[in-house]
């Protein structure tokens, strides 16, 4: 039984939390409790007295089943920095045994878990660890999220080889329109289906109010 997606992207900016908005709704048709992680984020802002990732929060949102957000999202920065720098600069190693921890948690309480990455495959997130190793510690099938736009190409097939490489189980990828006048868009969804081995599950309109509900409908996680 899946129990759960890890998402990662080709680079920053590509769509990673709008397509997790997407597919949590979308797997919240098929299960009963959907579950969500944000392990790492930087970027915060104080709420309440709580500093809070607004992808991390979006991400909460989505999903049906109340979860503190310390657990959702375990490291949560200021600064719109690298992870690993953000961490330094406030005296914190970030602790994949702690981020296993908290994802068991949530785990052991839904039928589903949808956890999404910082930035691309081999961010940093201390001196050993990057994106990378915190999906094989975690162990779960990764969906790939490839932002349409030039330059796609080479970041997607780059990185889809990493992923395949690292022995993870990939389970697609998405592609997901990040502007309007993107040129010979439908020739580089044909290139990258001829060129990706892993299955397309997805391609996202660009969306200006984001409807999720609307763009859930243009998944196909069979």
């Amino acid at each position: 039984m899946l129990k759960g997606i890890f998402i990662t992207g080709t680079d920053t900016g590509v769509g990673k939390t709008l397509v997790g908005q997407v597919i949590i709704h979308y797997l919240r048709k098929q299960y009963k409790k959907v579950g969500v992680m944000k392990p790492v984020a930087s970027g915060a802002v104080f709420h309440n007295g709580l500093l809070q990732n607004e992808d991390a929060v979006l991400l909460q949102k989505a999903c049906n089943i109340s979860l503190p957000y310390a657990l959702i999202n375990p490291y949560c920065f200021s600064p719109a920095i690298a992870p690993h720098i953000a961490a330094e600069l406030e005296g914190v190693k970030i602790d994949l045994q702690h981020i296993q921890s908290c994802y068991e948690n949530i785990a052991r309480q839904v039928d589903v878990v949808v956890v999404e990455g910082a930035g691309g495959w081999h961010v940093p997130l201390n001196d050993e660890a990057t994106i990378e190793t915190l999906s094989q510690q975690l162990s779960i099938p990764v969906v790939l999220v490839i932002g349409l736009r030039l330059g796609c190409l080479n970041h997607a097939l780059l990185t889809m080889h990493a992923m395949q490489r690292s022995g993870v189980s990939v389970l697609g990828w998405i592609g997901n329109a990040t502007k309007t006048d993107y040129q010979y868009h439908d020739r580089n969804i044909q290139s990258l289906k001829r060129c990706i081995s892993a299955p397309c599950l997805g391609v996202l309109p660009y969306s200006e109010t984001k409807n999720i509900e609307h763009l859930s409908e243009y998944l196909e996680l069979n």
